[in-house]
């Protein structure tokens, strides 16, 4: 129990705050049919461009439909290309990263030249460029927007991870267990995956947590620009998109969906940090 109370990121409070938020959002996201009063594309024609009311607790848009509604529904698509993503470029990252620094030698200088590459193409171009392949092949459905997103983020994010990866497992491969495991014949696969892997959870574990909001980012500037979900799905790229160019005269349509992802992003940086502290042995003795 002592060591409950003792435990740092407890301690911090805005830490704690960021998470319950964080949980917040998400929890209203997978129950938004249950907690929002109205459907996501139900138009009120009558109640265009209403300002925050009873009936409307963040207004309505253009078609009369409830903004706190298309809000709620839209963290469904936000924080879900956010998480999936961030998942997929570690999955990707932590294989190839892995694989270099295991082999080292030819394998690792081709691989880490390869990695260069990708440095060099900037990553949100290189996701734009999937982002219309992608979709010029499956269509403009919900489900194919979606995997889209999540392909296009996560095939273009996942460098950082994987060198991030890398120098974590040379650092580990020197461990006595690991050489003492490598010199009993374990195979490469299940040292990778036993002995190295789980000792590079700490950091990736704070990367997940900067990886998630820079996604969140990329998909509201891809749904901004027209390349993301369309009208009439929401996610808060779509309804900065719809808010912007009514903000002098409706300003809660760009105001409400500003603020969310702008708290959003804000909390998982203040729990990334907290978790940074947390998990790194060397900050704690300070």
């Amino acid at each position: 129990m002592s060591s409950f109370k003792q435990n740092p990121f407890l301690k911090n409070k805005l830490a704690v705050l960021s998470a319950v938020f964080l949980l917040l959002i998400t929890v209203l996201a997978i129950f938004a049919p249950q907690v929002t009063p109205f459907p996501y594309d139900e138009q009120h024609i009558e109640d265009r461009l209403q300002s925050p009311n009873s009936k409307y607790i963040m207004g309505s848009d253009s078609l009369g439909r409830d903004l706190y509604t298309r809000i709620i529904f839209g963290a469904r698509a936000s924080i879900a290309v956010g998480i999936t993503t961030a998942l997929l470029s570690l999955v990707v990252g932590i294989i190839y990263g892995a694989a270099a620094g295991h082999f080292g030698g030819l394998i690792d200088g081709v691989m880490m030249r390869v990695l260069d590459a990708f440095y060099i193409f900037p990553s949100l171009l290189f996701a734009i460029l999937l982002m219309i392949v992608i979709t010029r092949y499956l269509g403009n459905s919900l489900e194919s927007s979606l995997l889209a997103i999540i392909l296009s983020l996560g095939f273009s994010s996942w460098v950082n991870v994987a060198r991030l990866v890398r120098g974590e497992v040379l650092k580990i491969s020197q461990l006595p267990h690991v050489e003492a495991a490598r010199a009993l014949g374990v195979g490469s696969v299940q040292l990778i995956a036993k002995h190295i892997v789980p000792l590079t959870l700490g950091p990736l574990i704070v990367t997940l947590t900067i990886q998630v909001p820079q996604n969140i980012l990329a998909e509201s500037f891809l749904s901004f620009i027209g390349l993301g979900l369309q009208p009439p799905f929401s996610s808060w790229g779509t309804l900065a998109n719809e808010g912007w160019r009514a903000m002098r005269s409706y300003p809660h349509l760009i105001l409400f969906p500003g603020v969310v992802l702008f708290l959003t992003m804000i909390a998982f940086q203040i729990l990334g940090d907290a978790l940074h502290d947390w998990l790194d042995p060397r900050r704690r003795l300070f």
